[in-house]
């Protein structure tokens, strides 16, 4: 699992029919700050994320478990949006 930030969403009106109905956000890897640090990547939203929220997000085969990705052709998903991190104790990112 990655965290990463939400940056965007992208529209496509040809794709594979596996993927028709699925939101794809724009995510970038985020440090336990919640501060963008990785390139743009999209993930299929299977939890209504919105812009600006920090998620975490499965790639690879893990990103094919979900209900609604499950034998399609999804590299990444998001899974999860943040409420908090915690690090070392600290908290280092509170959803406002």
């Amino acid at each position: 699992m990655l965290i990463a930030k939400v940056i965007g969403s992208t529209i496509s009106t040809i794709k594979d029919e596996k993927l028709q109905g699925k939101k794809l956000m724009i995510c970038r890897e985020a440090d336990e700050s919640g501060e963008p640090t990785g390139k743009p990547y999209v993930a299929v939203d299977t939890v209504d994320a919105g812009v600006g929220d920090l998620v975490l997000t499965a790639h690879g085969s893990s990103g094919r478990q979900t209900f609604l990705t499950k034998d399609a052709p999804v590299d990444a998903v998001i899974m999860a949006v943040i409420d908090s991190l915690q690090v070392d104790g600290d908290v280092s990112y509170r959803k406002s």
